[in-house]
């Protein structure tokens, strides 16, 4: 189960870049995360919730967006989206293609945070 290692990674991270601004509570971390990128979803939303367990993260929600693969052919030139992982073919002109424009990211997004003398306003912030 390497999500666990992933969502560790993520929450060292976000600490980091959230200790830039002391006292403010991380609430949402967004994820881009392709689909290729061999990272199940519903395990790496279990392993947020241990790896954030007793951090300043604590209660923070993971919100992962899910980038579907696309490709370039180079026979007809066009970007499409693949409608599934089994076949790497252009769906305009049937092509075998590899090159891949999208699909393998696992890239934090932005980081939603809540102001330390802003939390009891309800004003939030993002970096």
């Amino acid at each position: 189960m390497h999500e666990l290692s992933i969502a560790a990674s993520i929450v060292e991270s976000v600490a980091e870049a959230a200790g830039k601004y002391p006292g403010a509570r991380v609430k949402v971390v967004r994820l881009r995360l392709g689909a290729l990128a061999a990272v199940v979803e519903d395990s790496l939303q279990f392993c947020w919730e241990l790896s954030t367990a007793g951090t300043p993260l604590a209660g923070a929600a993971l919100a992962i967006r899910t980038l579907r693969v696309i490709v370039h052919c180079d026979g007809c030139g066009m970007e499409t989206e693949l409608d599934g992982v089994q076949s790497f073919r252009c769906l305009k002109c049937g092509e075998l293609t590899a090159d891949l424009r999208q699909g393998r990211e696992l890239e934090i997004e932005s980081i939603e945070l809540e102001e330390p003398d802003k939390i009891e306003e309800g004003v939030e912030g993002q970096i």
